[in-house]
């Protein structure tokens, strides 16, 4: 028999803007703790360590909030208007992940579900919890227990209705509700994705490790990119789509209808040059709103001059770029710098810069780049 409540909330939920919902019981099977044990384990979460240490939580929605019998998942659209890699051939331009475009999609997310929570409280008292990827919470697995999709080879949730543009976020209930049927990996023989990978993140199917994965190199990575890897980043200068776009179940989706999460104008082919040019200020004032905010000035500027090291053009306006960024007052700056400078500019007047400040310059970090450069 259905559910008289389970369906309220669902009705609710798609009438107030969200694009699909689904009810999981507050519990994880095994395979999901193992798999996250195994990542941890095997050091892919690279800086991340608030992985590890939120583990047992992570692990169990009970642990979490013992309370919890329900997990409402709910998702918004994000799928972009055309291809979201049309822009890797503009190697003058930076590539920005399609999330990242528009307003930061926690705030929406946040917003949706404060509201949808209230209006459920307010017809079935009892205690509720909502997250929105900032929480211990183990959203995929979730998702995929809800009904909404399956965790694709890439590990992120690919839905037959969207393909891989769902943002997920969560309401845990004290109801117990009647679950929706567990979706089935529908993936089959398909690897495109983990072809897809410029970097090679994806050591098996199901398995990403997160130090070669280009999102989170320039997200969540603090220091230098390795060497290795920065010739494999090309333009992308906040995220990567590559795994995502390339899945054939997106042949189903369509365009976001959310306005906040339609890209802005300044973010769909910014060029490098200017983007360099950024101080803090700057910055803050282009980024106000956006995920990228979050990341702050200095890794964000490093992304931009490992992409016009990556540029492959005698531009000068990408020489100049990279050389004003040598006297930037950050040290990871300065060091990505001395990178995209030695890529581009010539020989004699590289290695003037570098006879003129390797003796000068008082970080490691620095000192470094201009010495394995030489």
């Amino acid at each position: 028999m259905t559910d008289p409540i389970r369906e309220a909330i669902r009705d609710r939920a798609l009438s107030s803007g969200f694009d699909a919902v689904g009810f999981a019981e507050a519990r994880l099977g095994d395979e999901a703790r193992t798999g996250l044990r195994e990542f941890i384990a095997r050091g892919y979460h690279g800086d991340m360590g608030w992985l590890a240490s939120t583990a047992a939580r992570r692990g169990d929605p009970q642990v979490l909030w013992p309370e919890a019998r329900t997990v409402v998942v709910l998702g918004i659209n994000y799928a972009p208007e055309g291809d979201p890699l049309a822009l890797l051939e503009d190697p003058d331009k930076g590539v920005v992940s399609v999330y990242a475009r528009g307003r930061d999609y926690h705030d929406t997310l946040k917003r949706r579900l404060k509201a949808l929570a209230h209006w459920i409280e307010e017809r079935w008292p009892g205690g509720l919890k909502l997250f929105v990827d900032t929480a211990p919470v183990m959203e995929k697995p979730l998702a995929e227990h809800a009904g909404l999709g399956w965790q694709g080879k890439h590990t992120n949730l690919v839905s037959r209705d969207f393909g891989s543009w769902l943002f997920l976020g969560e309401i845990y209930l004290s109801l117990a509700l009647e679950p929706d049927d567990t979706e089935a990996d529908h993936c089959g023989s398909c690897r495109r994705c983990l072809d897809a990978c410029p970097t090679a993140a994806f050591p098996a199917p199901h398995r990403l490790d997160a130090r070669r994965c280009i999102s989170y190199l320039t997200i969540e990575h603090k220091g230098m990119i390795p060497l290795e890897l920065r010739p494999l980043i090309g333009n992308r200068i906040y995220g990567c789509d590559d795994c995502l776009a390339v899945c054939p179940w997106n042949k189903f989706a369509h365009a976001a209808r959310e306005p906040d999460l339609l890209a802005r104008e300044e973010l769909t082919a910014p060029r490098l040059a200017a983007l360099a040019e950024l101080e803090d200020a700057a910055f803050r004032r282009l980024f106000a709103g956006t995920a990228i905010k979050r990341t702050g000035r200095d890794r964000f500027v490093r992304n931009v001059l490992i992409a016009i090291g990556n540029a492959d053009s005698k531009d000068p306006d990408l020489v100049v770029a990279a050389q004003r960024r040598l006297d930037d007052a950050a040290p990871l700056v300065r060091a990505a710098a001395v990178w995209a400078f030695s890529r581009l500019a010539p020989t004699v007047q590289y290695e003037a810069e570098r006879a003129r400040r390797l003796s000068r310059e008082d970080d490691l970090l620095v000192r470094e780049e201009w010495k394995r450069i030489a």
